[in-house]
């Protein structure tokens, strides 16, 4: 399952000393030197005592990153990746034991460079937890992921196995959140820059790691479950198309329902969203009063609108009762995925063949389904069948066990970490295990020490010429309290003339041929205000701004209308309850490249 999955190398270890650090930390000696010379006024004899153990422990440092960055390597391998982090342990431990004694606990208490000794060594403590403790219980939850080791005699995934795994999962996952816990806690105010940006992207890494192997526990516990290990279980499954943006991803094109039991997968029914239109003026399932002032109706009037909200638990229960009106069939679950994690997955199986006899793999499949389809096939009819033909192919890889166990959850695992691959449970025990997770797809959540925006784009065209547009979605704090969020969407499509009808839109909803109409709704924090909004644009409409809330969050919908060669450009500055990290979710697009970013004042554009 994508964010509930196999470790990435930084989860088994692999990348727990590797990072942007790596420069960072040749400059930490010179933090040693320093602290060597204040020291001698306190005493020759300890001042060398530090720094001779400070630059030994660093040393060490060094000497492990070099041990496991090979890792890298391995990722089809965890066995070996292991083993690198197995002896990677060795230099962990001793730069651990350099930092643990009186004399240095002593200088710890000193005046500045108090701070930057207890940094180093709270450091070299947490990184030798992650590489030594957490390393056994990583390696027999690994186990789990041996090429084969996921497949019965008779075929059917093995789900008794994987449930084995849990508990060892479980204890990973407490020490390297332990571990990466006692590096959030390091106050890094005081710290001089170099050791600073050691600590805070050591403290990143170490955070991945522990959300990886959460998320292999998370697997262990629900995945069972879902593959019917208590009794016959059904799942809705949504295909997004990333070239008609919705909030989630992209309008809801193919639907399939697959059924499992006993850990066997069988694919029960395929249909077109264009097949479940007998909603269009009444809603399936009430709406709370802020979706409808924000989104209107439609997500619960049409199923290609169902990710239209931000919410997937929302979005998918009512997928769920459309399904149920249309087929007569409850399902137990509902899985929304675009093609880009399509692609992910087919790296794994390798290419596969397709109806029409041609190969698809994972460098074919996002222009292919995104773009070219549109060309080859004008009859809507045939394009859905296409895509239905394409992702039973897939399916029909993943069930007949293609595709080594350990590389398809990686993919699974990238998507649902760019939230290309989300779920939603009817159980509410089973979604729990979900709970804080990206794969449920929730609205932004934002506490005393993170805040949320979120930015979410929606086609008004009625068209696919999203998949020629770009957008840049950036956010920093600029000042304290006060952030901006910035987003540029460029529109690079070819001549119009050249583009089938059904990709422009031809007109039918008001705009331009070759134009492209988008909302961009931007979720703020709780208590969050907007004091500033700028735009710009090389010739583009921007028919302008609307506001809503929901759930207790302001919600700034901006509109703009780029024809092909235009840049619409918004910048939103936004008084925010100060905390210490500032994070950003968007819209997943065709390219993952285009994932949002955030860091220093993006004010400049």
């Amino acid at each position: 399952m994508p964010g509930n999955g196999t470790l990435p190398p930084s989860a088994y270890g692999v990348r727990v000393i590797r990072s942007s650090s790596s420069q960072a930390l040749r400059r930490v000696p010179a933090v040693f030197a320093t602290a060597t010379l204040l020291l001698f006024l306190l005493g020759v004899g300890g001042a060398v005592w530090i720094g001779v153990r400070g630059s030994a422990a660093i040393q060490h440092l060094r000497s492990a990153r070099a041990t496991v960055e090979p890792a890298t390597a391995d990722v089809q391998n965890p066995d070996a990746a292991l083993a690198r982090l197995a002896d990677a342990a060795v230099d962990t431990s001793a730069a651990h034991a350099l930092t643990d004694d009186p004399i240095w606990a002593a200088a710890e208490s000193l005046p500045w460079i108090g701070p930057q000794l207890a940094a180093v060594s709270t450091t070299a403590a947490a990184v030798d937890d992650a590489a030594s403790s957490a390393a056994p219980p990583l390696r027999a939850a690994a186990a789990i992921m041996a090429p084969g080791a996921l497949r019965a005699s008779d075929g059917a995934i093995d789900i008794d196995g994987v449930a084995s795994a849990a508990p060892a999962a479980a204890d990973a996952a407490a020490r390297l959140r332990a571990a990466a816990d006692r590096m959030s806690a390091i106050d890094r105010r005081p710290l001089l820059g170099s050791l600073a940006t050691a600590v805070s992207s050591t403290a990143a890494v170490l955070d991945r790691a522990a959300s990886a192997a959460d998320a292999l526990h998370r697997t262990t516990v629900l995945l069972p479950r879902m593959l019917g290990a208590e009794g016959p279980r059904s799942t809705l499954l949504l295909f997004q198309n990333n070239a008609e943006w919705r909030s989630l991803g992209g309008v809801v094109g193919a639907v399939a329902q697959v059924d499992t039991t006993g850990g066997r997968l069988a694919l029960r029914a395929q249909a077109s969203s264009a097949d479940v239109t007998a909603f269009a003026d009444d809603p399936v399932l009430p709406l709370h009063d802020d979706i409808r002032g924000v989104f209107d109706t439609r997500p619960a009037r049409y199923l290609q609108n169902t990710t239209q909200i931000p919410d997937f638990a929302v979005g998918a229960a009512i997928a769920r009762e459309m399904w149920r009106r249309t087929t007569g069939t409850e399902v137990d679950a509902v899985v929304a995925l675009d093609p880009v994690a399509l692609s992910y997955l087919l790296r794994a199986t390798g290419p596969v063949t397709l109806p029409s006899g041609e190969q698809l793999d994972a460098d074919r499949a996002v222009p292919l389904l995104l773009d070219e389809v549109y060309r080859r096939f004008s009859d809507p009819r045939e394009q859905d069948a296409f895509f239905q033909g394409a992702a039973a192919a897939v399916f029909q890889a993943l069930a007949d066990g293609r595709g080594d166990a350990a590389a398809l959850v990686q993919a699974l695992t990238r998507a649902g970490t760019e939230r290309r691959l989300l779920v939603w449970n009817a159980d509410a025990a089973d979604q729990a295990v979900l709970d804080g997770t990206t794969l449920q797809g929730a609205l932004p959540v934002s506490d005393e020490t993170r805040s949320t925006i979120g930015v979410y784009l929606n086609d008004g065209t009625g068209s696919k010429m999203d998949y020629y547009l770009h957008p840049r979605i950036r956010a920093g704090w600029c000042e304290l309290g006060l952030a901006t969020v910035h987003v540029d969407i460029r529109n690079d499509a070819p001549d119009p003339s050249t583009l089938p009808p059904y990709v422009t839109g031809g007109g039918d909803y008001g705009v331009p041929v070759g134009d492209a109409l988008t909302g961009v709704y931007v979720y703020l924090p709780a208590g969050a205000e907007v004091v500033d909004r700028r735009t710009s644009s090389n010739g583009a409409t921007a028919p302008g701004f609307a506001v809503g809330t929901h759930d207790g969050r302001n919600v700034v919908k901006w509109s703009v209308q780029l024809a092909p060669g235009q840049t619409g450009v918004l910048d939103l500055d936004v008084r925010i309850p100060p905390t210490p990290h500032l994070d950003l979710v968007a819209t997943p697009t065709r390219d993952p490249a285009e994932a949002p970013q955030t860091g220093v004042c993006p004010s400049s554009g």
